[in-house]
């Protein structure tokens, strides 16, 4: 229905909007969204529902569109089982991009497992590891991804260990950069879940675009705040893994406003993807329970 406006009410309209600008503190619209920025964003990690896409609830394809009807979130993090085979169809790739961009959900990461060891000691397997991730980093491109998310895995030494991933790392960042692409490491195991281990990974490599993506778990018996606060200047993904929630709905392995201040004193104000691994809840209300608390968090610490 189209409303009619008079010339008063116009005048009038115009006069208000001259004044906004004209009084201090009064900003326009626009300025005011600015303001409202959140302190971070929040995605879905495909690997939240991992046992719904193997018991063949979710098909791959149909990730993107139940991301955002289910859950309301407009980006996610691929997981690359689901689609271990289709890395060159580019077919297949072609419409999981059509299907996400239909959906209005973007893409950041996708996690690559099952490619061989990127620090293998083994010069051979090291540089076949390599040859395998590229692949991806070309899938990841076409999905609209910044970055694909590695293993560091080695054997050896802590030195020999840390000369051999960086290798791997930096042959994979240097093929990953002619594409204008991303190459991040979790802590997933190992010596790379020794943040102080994974920095100095990092420091040898030396390249802007290889970089960290910071996971709240796996961690072992390492700090996990420390983990993550050495982990953060090299950070272009975070993983915000879950399990369990108390009564009040706080995670009861992670002090999540703490984490989060670790994350947000860093500069970082991007994407934070919800990883949720527990079994009392169902994958859904799993996720939910995650993004809830998120939400909470940002309100606490904005």
């Amino acid at each position: 229905m189209t409303h009619l406006i008079d010339r008063r009410d116009f005048l009038a309209g115009s006069s208000l909007a001259a004044a906004s600008l004209a009084v201090p503190g009064l900003l326009p619209a626009a300025d005011n969204e600015k303001k409202k920025k959140p302190l971070y964003k929040i995605s879905l990690t495909q690997y939240s529902l991992h046992r719904m896409i193997g018991g063949g609830k979710l098909d791959n394809m149909d990730f993107t569109s139940f991301t955002r009807k289910e859950f309301g979130i407009t980006a996610v993090e691929y997981w690359n089982r689901p689609f271990f085979s289709k890395a060159k169809d580019k077919a297949y790739v072609g419409q999981m991009r059509k299907r996400a961009d239909d959906a209005g959900v973007g893409a950041t990461v996708i996690l690559i497992d099952g490619e061989g060891n990127l620090g293998d000691p083994d010069q051979a397997k090291r540089k076949n590891s390599v040859e395998r991730h590229k692949k991806w980093v070309e899938a990841a491109k076409k999905l609209g991804c910044h970055s694909i998310r590695v293993n560091a895995r080695s054997k050896g030494s802590y030195q020999d260990q840390l000369k051999l991933a960086a290798d791997g790392l930096r042959m994979l960042s240097e093929f990953a950069a002619t594409i204008k692409m991303n190459v991040i490491v979790e802590n997933h195991g190992g010596l790379s879940s020794n943040g102080k281990w994974l920095s100095a990974v990092m420091k040898r490599v030396k390249l802007k675009n290889c970089g960290t993506l910071p996971d709240f778990g796996n961690f072992g018996s390492y700090d996990r705040y420390l983990g993550v606060r050495e982990l953060m200047p090299f950070a272009k993904s975070v993983s915000a893994k879950s399990h369990d929630f108390d009564k009040q709905g706080n995670e009861t392995r992670t002090d999540f406003v703490k984490m989060m201040k670790i994350v947000v004193a860093a500069g970082y104000s991007d994407y934070v993807g919800i990883e949720y691994e527990g079994g009392k809840l169902s994958e859904v209300a799993g996720v939910h329970a995650t993004k809830k608390l998120l939400l909470k968090v940002r309100e606490t610490l904005s």
